[in-house]
Formats: structure tokens, sequence, C-alpha cells
């Protein structure tokens, strides 16, 4: 670790914060419906072993690569390959994903504040005409609304990384993730009392190989590469600042299974209550904004605000921990290339964030910018695109060729076993073998059928 540098002061800290950065939105509302889409069962056996065989092997290279080099994203790749500087463009381009990712990230996350006020407030149950799709394409098309929901979470998130990596980022990761648990165990408690439960389960977890197709293979394996936040440096920085002591591999282990336990207990908290209330099972935005609502508002007032505001309350606390890591990462990269004060960098990137995230908002479609086109594509779409598939993915691509074929074995090796404390011999003989031939293919095979696909 660099001299001087704060880290986690412990073991449990460090796991919460890197599981919160790893589990956010996606893990909510997008892998729930995947599996059921392509073969529930058959796709989770899949996910869980594409998650713990090639997402966590790209986690585990970027913790060890943060920690091997004490640096955050920019500087730690140039610091272990001094001879060859331009490994530094690698992290680079982890901070760029950061920036438009975070950008973008700001703007759904700050619907999620806006529908929690509706929930508790009661304002969501009382739409007219039940209209959901139509309330929330105002709210996203409005001038003032959107722009305002953004900025207050892009403020909740600078204070918190304003306070600094233990006081702020590690005491806020302890209390947030126990939370974020309570909530979707509370929520799976209620969903699963509700009359026809049953069919929401049987679409999550029965094992339809059928349906397993080769798209859903490739969605299932993005899932699984780019639920733990590898691609983006976020876990090169959080890696810098581990103790020296803790066991690597073991807090991989639990950060990735931390990440698929809250991923699936979400869509047994949603599914059944949706096929309870005869409604869609449709994935991603249309899911949480437009049908939940509507199942909220059949459980009765009470249960619309105590129900709804625990969900969207649960989403803005995921949508929190992985902003959290985004703009520290964003903020460590750029202090320690510049040498500028960390806390004033924080306070600019935010400010830049959220500039973004206004242009971004605005072009929602509806919003006064969504005339502006690219290939037919709105502003919001472009940024969602790289940010969601293209970037981090060649960015996951090359750390994993640095680690695998150019970092030194001794500093990997010595770096797993904690300097020759712990023993590692699944290390030559299986792990390397993911690192320089798997994972990299894996990789290559999802960015190519991306491209491909469109």
């Amino acid at each position: 670790m660099a001299e001087n540098k704060t880290g986690f002061s412990s073991s449990f800290g460090a796991i919460m914060a890197a599981a919160g950065s790893a589990i956010g939105l996606g893990n909510i509302w997008r892998f729930p419906y995947i599996c059921g889409k392509y073969g529930g069962g058959a796709a989770l056996i899949l996910y869980i072993a594409f998650v713990f065989l090639i997402g966590m092997t790209l986690l585990l290279s970027e913790l060890v690569i943060g920690r091997r080099s004490g640096h955050a994203a920019i500087q730690a790749y140039a610091s272990l390959k001094p001879k060859r500087p331009q490994w530094r463009y690698v992290g680079v381009l982890g901070v760029v994903a950061c920036v438009l990712i975070l950008s973008t990230y700001m703007v759904v996350s700050g619907w999620t504040l806006n529908y929690f006020w509706e929930s508790v407030s009661g304002a969501l149950s009382s739409v007219e005409d039940g209209d959901y799709a139509a309330h929330f394409g105002a709210f996203a098309s409005s001038v003032t609304a959107p722009v305002a929901c953004l900025i207050v979470f892009a403020v909740l998130t600078l204070v918190v990384v304003l306070g600094g990596v233990q006081s702020g980022i590690e005491k806020a990761s302890k209390i947030l993730m126990p939370v974020l648990l309570v909530l979707v165990l509370l929520l799976c408690v209620r969903s699963l009392t509700l009359p026809g439960a049953s069919k929401g389960l049987y679409y999550l977890f029965h094992p339809d190989f059928s349906l397993l197709t080769w798209e859903g293979v490739l969605a299932i394996l993005g899932q699984a590469l780019f639920s733990l936040s590898v691609g983006m440096g976020v876990m090169v920085a959080y890696g810098s600042y581990l103790p020296k002591g803790d066991n690597l591999f073991r807090s991989a282990m639990w950060i990735t299974g931390c990440d698929t336990a809250i991923a699936v207990l979400a869509g047994v908290a949603i599914f059944p209550a949706v096929f309870a209330c005869g409604q869609s099972p449709e994935g991603g935005p249309g899911l949480v904004f437009n049908v939940l609502p509507v199942v909220f508002n059949s459980l009765g007032s009470v249960g619309s605000v105590v129900f709804g505001g625990a969900f969207f309350l649960l989403l803005a606390v995921a949508a929190l921990t992985s902003a959290i890591s985004l703009l520290e990462g964003i903020a460590a990269g750029f202090s320690e290339s510049l040498h500028t004060d960390h806390k004033r960098t924080a306070v600019v990137v935010t400010v830049g964030l959220m500039v973004l995230g206004v242009l971004i908002a605005l072009s929602f479609e509806g919003g006064v910018l969504s005339g502006i086109r690219l290939a037919d594509m709105t502003i919001f779409d472009w940024f969602d695109k790289l940010s969601g598939a293209y970037l981090p993915s060649i960015c996951a691509l090359l750390t994993i060729l640095f680690f695998g074929w150019f970092m030194k074995k001794d500093d990997i090796e010595d770096e797993l076993s904690n300097h020759g404390t712990v023993r590692t011999p699944w290390f030559k003989v299986f792990y390397y073998f993911l690192v320089r031939f798997v994972a990299p293919l894996a990789l290559v095979v999802s960015l190519v059928a991306g491209i491909w696909g469109e």
C-alpha cells in the first residue's frame, strides 16, 4: 500500500464496501428477469457457474492489482510495469467508463428517490386511473423533477465520499448493507405470503433447458461478468485500501456470494408478488416503475405505503452503495494522477457528473433534449450503451490480459498467499488457467456477440 494511504480498518468493512459496490440496480431488476426468461433454474445454475468461475476471477485480479500497487486505477498498472507506462491507459479507460456509468446511474437512482417519496407520502397510490406507465413517462420527461432528484442523489453520494475511506465509505457500508439485507428479507417474507406466490417462484426457479438459448447464454454471461463492478477500475481502487493481512481469495468469495445472494433474494421478493397480482413479469425499468406500483397499490393503502416504500428504499440503498464506489474510483484516480486534494477532486468531479446527468436526464424519451439523436438513438441511449456494454467489457479484457500475461507471476502468488502465510495450490493448477485463457475468451465472445448483434 502506498505510504500514508488510509485503507479500510477491518476485513468486514472492506467486504461490505466492495459488496456494496457490486450490488446495484441491475441485481434487483435485471438478474431475476434474465433467469425467468432463459429457463429459470437452468439459467440460475449457469449464472452461478459464470459468476464464480469468470466474474470472480476478474474481481480477484483487480483486487490483487490494487493491493500490490497501492494505487487507484490510473497509476496502478503503470506502477506494476514501469517500463511499459502505456498500461496506464487501461486505468484511464476504466475511469472514463466510471464517469459515463455514474452520470447515467445518478439519473436512474434519482428516479428511485422520487418513487420512494411518492410511495411513503401516498401520492403513488392515488395516480389517476392507475396508469403508472403514463405517470412514469410524465415524471421522467419533465424538466425539473428528474434533475432535482439526481442532484439530491449526487449530494448524498458526495457526502459519504468526503467522509474518507474509514469514516465515510466503510462506515456507511457497514450500515447500508445490513439495511439492504433486512429490507430484501422483509420483502421476501411479505411477497411469499401472497396468494398465488408460487407461480412467481416457478417462473424464477423452474429449470427449463429448452429456454436456455445461445442468446440467453450470452445474456447470462454478460450479467455475471459485470454484476461485480469489474472493468471500471473501482475494485482496483478498493483493493489498494485492503489491509495487507486480508485473504484476498476469501474476500472475493464473500463479495461474490453477497452479490449473488441479493440478486436471488430480489427475485424472490419481486416475482411472487407480480404473479400474485396478475401482472406481467416484464424486465427493466418497465417492471420497476410501471408494473410494481400496480402490485403495491393492490395491497391496499397501508400495504402500498409500507411495501412500496420498502422496495423503493431498497433500490435507493443499492444504488447509493454502488454510486459511492464509482465516485471514489473516479476521484481517487484523478487525485493520484494529478496530485490534487482528494476531497476537492471529489467535489469537482461531482459537479461535472451532475452537468452530464442533467444532459442525460433531459434526453430521456419525451424530454426536451430527446429530439437530439445520432443513429436514431438519444443521448441517454448512447451513454447507457457505452457504459453498460462496451467500455467495461474492453477494460475488463485488457485488465485480465495484463494480469495473466504481463504482471509478474511471483507478485500475484505473493498477494494471494499473503506473503506465504496461506497455501495456494489451486493457483497453479486451476486459477491461472482461468485467468490466462477462460476469462479472456469469455470476454472476447461476449464483446463480439454484442457487436455482431447490433
